[in-house]
């Protein structure tokens, strides 16, 4: 494959290649370590702590600066800070996020939710560059985004970690039918953790991969030795829907979730019990697995060690290295 492409040419990256805004579990030291070693690096929501704020929004905006200034003592390479975009008008934290990414002269945003033509075209007016993934992929949504002047799409796969989008299509399936309703480059997210899932994505028409799973088992990534050792011992089979929106790895609480929606629990009432744990923050960067979820893929077969972060890039981008 070549090395230059839309996706590299528009982000400024050596491969195409990003890094999943996932909470909790990245910080300065790991959106580094990925920039540096050629892809982009995504800052994700709580990045770089192990408490929840109490302040507020101002808070959560000066833990968000602090961290993009160690992003920058680290690297000075590209990368992107996660956005969460609601449906309409705008949220709060969303906006002091933006804010803050402004002040920092920040470029590049991984904006993540629903299409929300006021925020994607503030974006653009201050010249941002927006990667935009809806948290359930559609043909509309994607023309939407494009119109509305979104660089480049994210396509998600039902395959996916974290947020799990709710029309159940698998990867092999959303990323072609995205690619050809839009004509900016997609990026193909959804169990791909290995060099195959990156030659399927570009079989299937992507222009690059944005991956999360694979890297939360780096050396870099600040999530507890025990969350990365039960990645590396977990299979496919062994993962728990826990609600419509998630799954886990299997231990106390998420078999006892995945129990309450078997039999009937309506999975906002499961999400707002997840909430109420602490969301990702302790199973996922405390390591207290009987205390949260495991948040994975389902290609976690595919991961067996513990690797750096550039080792990993070299793995899934080495058809692009010469």
């Amino acid at each position: 494959m070549e090395n230059n492409n839309r996706i590299t040419s528009i982000l400024g990256i050596k491969y195409p290649i990003v890094q999943a805004a996932m909470s909790w579990i990245t910080d300065a030291k790991m959106v580094a370590a990925v920039s540096n070693a050629g892809g982009m690096g995504v800052l994700g929501p709580h990045g770089g702590y192990n408490v929840a704020p109490s302040g507020g929004p101002t808070e959560v905006g000066e833990r968000l600066r602090n961290e993009i200034r160690k992003i920058k003592e680290l690297t000075d390479k590209p990368f992107a800070v996660n956005l969460y975009m609601p449906k309409e008008d705008s949220n709060i934290y969303s906006k002091t996020t933006f804010e803050v990414a402004l002040e920092e002269d920040v470029k590049y945003f991984v904006a993540v939710g629903e299409v929300n033509k006021t925020m994607i075209e503030e974006i653009k007016n201050h010249n941002g560059i927006l990667l935009f993934r809806e948290l359930t992929p559609t043909v509309e949504g994607a023309k939407m985004a494009e119109g509305y002047g979104a660089d480049i799409i994210i396509a998600t796969g039902y395959d996916e970690g974290g947020w799990i989008p709710q029309n159940r299509i698998g990867t092999f399936s959303i990323v072609p039918t995205i690619v050809d309703a839009v004509n900016i480059p997609v990026l193909a997210t959804g169990g791909i953790n290995d060099i195959r899932g990156v030659r399927a994505a570009f079989a299937l028409g992507a222009e690059g991969v944005y991956v999360g799973t694979r890297f939360i088992v780096s050396e870099e990534c600040p999530a507890a030795d025990a969350t990365k050792q039960d990645i590396i011992h977990s299979k496919a089979a062994d993962l728990l829907l826990v609600s419509s929106l998630q799954r886990s790895t299997p231990h106390k609480l998420a078999r006892e979730l995945e129990a309450m929606y078997r039999n009937g629990e309506p999975s906002h009432k499961i999400e707002k019990k997840i909430g109420e744990q602490g969301g990702l923050l302790p199973g996922m960067l405390l390591g207290k697995l009987d205390e949260g979820i495991i948040s994975v893929n389902t290609a976690i077969d595919l991961i067996t060690e513990v690797k750096s972060c550039k080792e990993i890039i070299h793995e899934l981008m080495a058809d692009f290295i010469k």
